[in-house]
């Protein structure tokens, strides 16, 4: 073992297909962060979305749409 400490190459100049590829990534990481906000629910049921399960669940009663 040496005692030696490697140091690190400067990272490589990125290319401009590589910063457009970037940007555009960047671009579409925030179109999909804001298609997933919902607005926030008033009087709406609490716990999981009943369209998951294909029913909705009231008192104890289930009941298909």
């Amino acid at each position: 073992m040496s005692d030696e400490v490697e140091t690190p190459m400067p990272p490589r100049p990125l290319s401009d297909a590589a910063r457009r590829a970037l940007a555009e990534a960047e671009v579409r990481r925030i179109e999909i962060d804001a298609a997933t906000k919902r607005p926030r629910e008033i009087l709406g049921r609490s716990g999981p979305e009943p369209i998951r399960y294909g029913d909705w669940e009231n008192k104890g009663i289930a009941s298909d749409f």
